[in-house]
């Protein structure tokens, strides 16, 4: 299969979209907030007319209130894997969410399972005292404390439950399980662009989000849901909470938007730099892109 990955904003779906139409290929999001029904001006999802034209399997699959991970989605894209491969079709993985990647790529290791009454205990502390969590993993899984960012609470979380249910840390039950798996051959591109034109591209983006009526959209979901649920932690919707809870002036959501935006794509490629192999594409550089897909496909 061929996998396209990189940064937000990078030129992911464009070039997913160009190498399915070549190569009669078929798409597989690997992306965490797409795969959420209605939460679609602030996830960049790909149009109705480009899915329209091409198949895109795993976007709006669940709604924002169901329980939905890593794991989960990896079974889900197995499946559709297997249903592209069945009708000789070329699947084509898209997204820059990196442990969905990893998970396809490298295997999933087999971790205890979830303890609900303790990760309830362990966001109320972080809620009561932000900042609690990070720390203690540190002291006692420092390895995983460098990995996660201090305000990925979902993985802080569940890094200390792997310690306390366990007694062995995160880290050691990486090694031991070695991400040795390799169920598929694939050829991971991996899209580029200079830091300051991807900082334009996003603040672009970020701009237009608000006027295609992220703050309405998020409104309307508030209506539906509890905004305090996971799926609304994503960019954008995050900042377009604060603006409803008066936190933040409506004539800087677009600006928020974009600085969490460029931080997370600084994340995302450093991220990607210690997790896989890629081959470097420059964004817009179709025939290198489609030279290099072509040859690995024969």
């Amino acid at each position: 299969m061929l996998v396209v990955c990189g940064p937000t904003a990078v030129g992911k779906t464009e070039l997913a979209a160009e190498l399915a139409e070549r190569f009669g290929g078929e798409v597989v999001g690997a992306d965490s907030r797409q795969v959420y029904r209605g939460m679609d001006v602030a996830t960049a999802k790909p149009s109705s007319e480009l899915r329209a034209r091409i198949p895109h399997h795993l976007v709006d699959i669940v709604d924002p209130d169901e329980s939905f991970d890593v794991a989960t989605w990896r079974r889900a894209a197995l499946d559709a894997l297997a249903d592209i491969a069945s009708r000789d079709r070329v699947a084509i993985v898209c997204g820059g969410t990196g442990l969905y990647l990893r998970s396809l790529l490298f295997g999933l290791f087999d971790g205890p399972p979830a303890d609900a009454a303790l990760r309830e205990r362990l966001t109320d502390e972080e809620r009561k005292r932000p900042g609690t969590l990070h720390s203690r993993l540190a002291e006692v899984d420092p390895s995983s404390a460098l990995k996660i960012h201090p305000n990925d609470l979902v993985r802080i979380v569940r890094a200390l439950e792997v310690f306390e249910t366990t007694g062995d840390t995160l880290a050691a039950w990486h090694a031991r399980h070695g991400l040795a798996e390799r169920p598929f051959d694939a050829l991971v591109l991996e899209v580029t662009l200079p830091r300051e034109d991807l900082r334009r591209r996003i603040d672009v983006r970020a701009t237009a989000m608000v006027a295609a009526g992220l703050l309405d959209e998020t409104r309307a979901l508030g209506r539906r849901y509890d905004l305090d649920l996971k799926a609304f932690s994503a960019i954008g919707y995050r900042e377009a909470r604060a603006c409803l809870r008066g936190d933040l002036a409506e004539d800087a959501l677009a600006g928020a938007v974009a600085r969490a935006t460029r931080a997370y794509a600084k994340r995302q490629r450093v991220w990607l730099r210690g997790q896989m192999s890629t081959v470097a594409v420059p964004s817009g550089d179709l025939v290198l892109a489609l030279r290099g897909a072509g040859e690995f496909l024969g």
